[in-house]
Formats: structure tokens, C-alpha cells, sequence
């Protein structure tokens, strides 16, 4: 006989753990499987970890940089032994963390297993049969790896592969120039590594405007990364201990040695062996689930939240999406993924803080708006950080005065970027910030200055 419940969640990342919280508060008799770490992606292989390392890549970088500022330091070793070993253990509080709140919530119990549907409201996971008349999917995905030629003969990394280094690369290859790779990139070289980026297109993260592009590279090879744009026809091989990379682009030279290779091409959604097929669960053609507005399947009764939807892929789009299901669920309210305004982060150093559409969506569109950038290097508490890299830009509607979107790559960008996002989910004209008082001194309050640099969009 199943066991009955009246909810099942798969999958303890981002928007797993709260929503089965809330089902349980909801008096919801329920079941959470996971089928290895609690916490999915962030916690485990992603925001948790990476960040961990940025930070002590920085602290390597500024020691280096202290004479700068007066302070004399003596040569700079990282020990990535101790490296790793703090990473460690930030990564696994956060993973202990879930697990103890999914194996203590009441009214619920918590599988370790591998969850496979066999009917639309029944699954499978360690040879018990489970049924439930909600079911809420939350398998995140993974790191890709290409079918490129001599892929299968050398070793090789992946964004996950490589948190479990604790040496330090002579020469770091990486395939893939956008937010993972270059996050990577610029953390192994602050390491200590030689760092060559390979990337297929014709600039770095692409879906970025060309200025934004052109001033991460000018920022990464500043610090030495090497960049490789335009690359064709890759092909992997075995050169003695280590790897190279054969590849045709405009410049030479057409091959590039390293010892060690990280591919960084992309997520592919953990749908593949959850047997959706069975569960009539309709998916698209790169797998991830195909969900309505408010993150229902064709399945009545089925959800599917987080990365294995392909509606955000990020940390904050998951918990969102949590919020957006217990809220039209448990609390009548109609909440839409189509309400939120896409905003995301590239964790290299400076940060970039993006929200709403780019320059080049805007110009598409058609639609009458003005634009405005000011460099970091007129900030004053950049300045006085030694951090002027970067630039502020922000292209607002020239007839509602409502922002349309916003890149902030500089010191600070990551979080200032947050005033204009609230501004524009209040619908307020950016008049309201351009007329506000701020504390000095901080990079927000030149955020007045920036919109009275305000030009039309040509």
C-alpha cells in the first residue's frame, strides 16, 4: 500500500524547505525527499561557497594592494588547504542547518532518496510508493558539460568539481565567459593562478550591453586574466601532465596549455531521471518543466519551483517562487512570476548589480526613454576605497519617468542597485530618488546626480 499524504516536496534548495514549512503550518500532512545535500545548489555547490571563496580571494588581493594604502603587509601565500577548509565549513552549517529543519518539522517526514514519478500523483523513492494530491517539484539542475571533441579524454572540472580543489592550479583554463567562469576566473587569479578565459562569442557575457562587457574584460585582464573572445572549433587533448585547448579565433596563439580545466557553459534541470514522462508532465526541449504564471504544470495539482523550471536560475528567483505558490495557495492572493522584475548579480570584484532591461532591450522596443552613466571614479567614497572601477548607467521611460533598468558595475554596485528596484516596484518616477537626501559619504547618494545626467536614448 503508498503511503498517503496530503503534499509531497522534492527537493530541499531554495524554495523547498519554506513551502514544505508552510504546508505543515498549513495542518498539510507531508513529505520532503532529498536525494543528496540538503539545501540544493546555493548551499552546497553554489552562493554559499563561491561567495565564501570571492571573500577570501579579496582579502588576498587587498593584502597585496596594502601598500597602497600605507600599510606594509610583507609577501602575500595562500594556504588553499585553509581556503577550502573555510569554505568547508560555511557550506556545511548552512546544509546542517536544512537538514535539522526538515527532519524536525512536525507533521511532516523527510526521505533521503531518489524520487521518480510512476502516475501523476504517485512516485517512487527507496522502494516505498508515495502519493499526494500536491506536488511540489524542486530538483534544481546542474553544471553542463559540452560534446566537444576530446571532451571524454581529459580530465576536466565543472562549477560544482571545483570546490572540492584544494590545490592551487598553475594555469587554470576555463571555457565559458560569463557570471560562473568569470567568477571563478578572477578568484584563481587573486589566488595566485595563471587564468585564461575562453569564450565562443564575440564579448564576455553577452546578454549584458556591449560597454558593461567591454569594462569586465578591461577590469580582468588589468589583473592579468587572459581572454580569448571569438573562439571556434574547440577540441580537447592530453599535453603531457596537463590539458590543451585547440581553438580557431581571430589571434593567435591557436592553442592554449593549462593544468587544470574548468568548464563553464552553462545549467542543465535535474528532470531527466525524475520520470516526468510517466507523470504526463510536459517539459521543454532543454528539459526544464514548463509552468504557467503562477509555476503550475500542465498536471493539475503539480508545481514545479526553482532552477528545473527555467523561469530564473537564480537563488532569489527560487524563494520567490516559493512565495509566489504558498501565497496563491495558503493565503487567496494571485501572485505571478510575470509581476517580478528580473534582477541578478556578477560577483566578480567590482560587483555588477543589474535589474529590469538593458540599454540594447530598450532601444529594441522602440520606446521614447533617456539614459545616464556616470564612472565610479567621480564617487567620492570610491575614491577614498581606491575603488573606481566601473560605471553607474540607467535608462528610465522619458514620458512616465519610470525606470526601466539599471547596471551598476562598481564598489557597492550589488547593493545600491537595490534603491532603484524598490523605487520601481513602488511605480514611483525616478524623480523621487533624484530629490532625496543621502547619507554622505556613500555611493547612493550620487545616485541624484546620476538621473541629472539624464540625455535622451539616440
Amino acid at each position: 500500500m503508498p503511503e498517503t499524504y496530503d503534499a509531497i516536496v522534492i527537493g530541499t534548495g531554495q524554495s523547498g524547505p519554506p513551502l514544505a514549512g508552510r504546508l505543515t503550518d498549513a495542518g498539510m500532512l507531508t513529505a520532503v525527499i532529498e536525494r543528496k545535500h540538503p539545501g540544493g545548489t546555493c548551499v552546497n555547490v553554489g552562493c554559499v561557497p563561491t561567495k565564501t571563496l570571492v571573500a577570501s580571494a579579496r582579502v588576498a588581493h587587498l593584502a597585496r594592494r596594502a601598500g597602497d594604502f600605507g600599510v606594509d603587509t610583507g609577501p602575500v601565500r595562500v594556504d588553499m588547504k585553509r581556503v577550502k577548509a573555510r569554505k568547508d565549513e560555511i557550506s556545511l552549517r548552512s546544509r546542517a542547518g536544512v537538514a535539522k529543519w526538515m527532519e524536525e518539522l512536525p507533521n511532516a517526514k523527510f526521505y533521503r532518496g531518489h524520487a521518480r514519478f510512476e502516475a501523476p500523483h504517485r512516485l517512487r523513492v527507496n522502494g516505498e510508493v508515495l502519493e499526494a494530491e500536491k506536488i511540489f517539484i524542486n530538483t534544481g539542475g546542474r553544471a553542463s558539460v559540452p560534446d566537444m571533441p576530446g571532451v571524454g579524454d581529459v580530465p576536466y572540472l565543472t562549477s560544482s568539481s571545483m570546490l572540492d580543489l584544494d590545490v592551487l592550479p598553475a594555469h587554470l583554463i576555463i571555457i565559458g565567459g560569463s557570471y560562473i567562469g568569470l567568477e571563478f576566473a578572477q578568484m584563481y587569479r587573486r589566488f595566485g593562478s595563471a587564468v585564461t578565459v575562453i569564450e565562443m562569442g564575440e564579448r564576455l557575457i553577452r546578454r549584458e550591453d556591449p560597454d558593461i562587457s567591454d569594462a569586465i574584460r578591461e577590469i580582468l585582464e588589468g589583473e592579468g586574466i587572459q581572454v580569448r573572445l571569438n573562439a571556434e572549433c574547440l577540441a580537447l587533448e592530453r599535453d603531457g601532465a596537463g590539458i590543451a585547448v585547440n581553438l580557431e579565433c581571430g589571434e593567435a596563439p591557436k592553442r592554449v596549455r593549462g593544468s587544470h580545466l574548468l568548464l563553464a557553459v552553462g545549467r542543465t534541470p535535474n528532470t531527466d531521471d525524475l520520470g516526468v514522462d510517466a507523470a504526463g508532465i510536459a517539459t521543454d526541449k532543454r528539459g526544464y518543466i514548463t509552468v504557467d504564471d503562477e509555476l503550475r504544470t500542465n498536471v493539475p495539482g503539480i508545481w514545479a519551483i526553482g532552477d528545473c523550471n527555467g523561469r530564473g536560475a537564480f537563488t532569489h528567483t527560487s524563494y520567490n517562487d516559493y512565495e509566489i505558490v504558498a501565497a496563491n495557495l495558503l493565503d487567496g492572493e494571485h501572485r505571478r512570476v510575470s509581476d517580478r522584475i528580473p534582477c541578478y548579480g556578477l560577483f566578480i570584484d567590482p560587483p555588477l548589480g543589474r535589474i529590469g532591461a538593458t540599454e540594447q532591450e530598450v532601444r529594441s522596443s522602440g520606446r521614447k526613454a533617456l539614459v545616464a552613466k556616470l564612472p565610479m571614479k567621480r564617487v567620492g567614497r570610491a575614491k577614498e576605497m581606491s575603488e573606481t572601477l566601473g560605471f553607474m548607467k540607467v535608462v528610465v521611460d522619458a514620458e512616465s519617468k519610470g525606470i526601466l533598468g539599471a547596471a551598476f558595475l562598481g564598489v557597492g554596485g550589488d547593493e545600491v542597485v537595490h534603491v532603484l528596484l524598490d523605487t520601481t516596484y513602488a511605480k514611483a518616477p525616478y524623480t523621487v530618488i533624484e530629490r532625496a537626501m543621502h547619507i554622505h559619504p556613500t555611493v547612493s547618494e550620487y545616485l541624484p546626480t546620476l538621473f541629472g545626467n539624464l540625455e535622451p536614448l539616440t
